[in-house]
């Protein structure tokens, strides 16, 4: 069985040895830490001709989840997260039970109306 392409698997042709420096040159950088309540720490990697105000100060930490800051020996505090509303929770905010009734009864006359049946209710 004949075997045809490269002589080194998985190599492309022109592809130099793993670190060879000679392939572009690296733009200077910074280096910022940032941990977590959790102690979790993330280095986050900037140009280093940014300003520093456009670093930013607070990160989710792809660890946990949770910000992390800058400062390692007071990491921010986990923000407290507001579970998912659904859009009848937000009606039922706006709306009384009997306004929601009046508005419903409204609803099914006009439709009844547009379908020819119009009947009242008891």
């Amino acid at each position: 069985m004949a075997q045809g392409g490269s002589a080194i698997r998985g190599s492309r042709v022109g592809a130099g040895p793993m670190g060879e420096m000679d392939h572009g040159v690296h733009a200077a950088r910074v280096s910022i830490s940032y941990w977590d309540a959790l102690g979790n720490e993330t280095v986050r990697h900037y140009s280093a001709e940014i300003a520093e105000d456009d670093i930013p100060e607070l990160i989710d930490c792809p660890i946990s989840g949770l910000p992390a800051g800058r400062d390692r020996d007071n990491p921010p505090a986990a923000t407290k997260v507001a579970p998912y509303k659904t859009h009848l929770a937000y009606v039922k905010e706006r709306r009384t039970n009997e306004e929601a009734e009046r508005l419903l009864d409204e609803a099914l006359s006009k439709l009844r109306e547009r379908r020819g049946k119009t009947t009242t209710k008891s």
